[in-house]
């Protein structure tokens, strides 16, 4: 072992640390802004779409991507359901259930830590440099964060449509 994999090694769990507390600040109550809301939407639906368009004449890597992604609607409809909403004179907004954001976030932040740490360990090695894709986890956990989100952004937009239709309806 040389001294940067010994670096690499003790700084892991730092960064990890560093990850964990941005995420769990970022995962509080938070303004209902639908810009937001439709960006989220779009960027983890594609998030979805791009992969499963490469993948196209390979049905046992659509397979996992659609495990994944069936996986994280699962967990976006429930953690809608654990969701507080709170509609106040000066806005709407929306606080998440932190656990299962972070557990599925953490998960995803673990599968791409995994594979860094893999392509570091290759290096000088002589073998190819492997893609992400090559690891049989990582189209699951990709699914998973692309549906969580994906259908947690439309929840929320489902959420102020239903508050727009309301108020007109008054």
């Amino acid at each position: 072992m040389d001294i940067s994999t010994i670096a690499l090694l003790v700084l892991t769990p730092v960064l990890v640390w560093r990850i964990y507390s941005r995420l769990k600040g970022s995962m509080g109550r938070q303004r209902s802004i639908m810009q937001r809301h439709y960006t989220g939407a779009l960027v983890f639906i594609a998030m979805a779409l791009l992969p499963a368009s490469q993948f196209v004449g390979e049905p046992a890597m659509l397979g996992w991507l659609a495990v994944g992604v069936a996986m994280g609607i699962g967990y976006g409809v429930w953690g809608l359901k654990l969701t507080r909403f709170e509609t106040l004179p000066d806005g709407y907004f929306f606080t998440p259930n932190l656990r299962l954001g972070m557990v599925i976030a953490m998960l995803f932040v673990a599968c791409l830590l995994y594979i860094g740490f893999e392509i570091y360990a290759n290096q000088g090695s002589g073998l190819p440099t492997p893609r992400a894709t090559d690891y049989p986890f990582f189209l699951p956990c990709l699914g998973l964060v692309a549906g969580y989100f994906g259908t947690y952004s439309v929840g929320l937009l489902r959420w102020r449509r239903k508050l727009r239709m309301a108020l007109d309806a008054d």
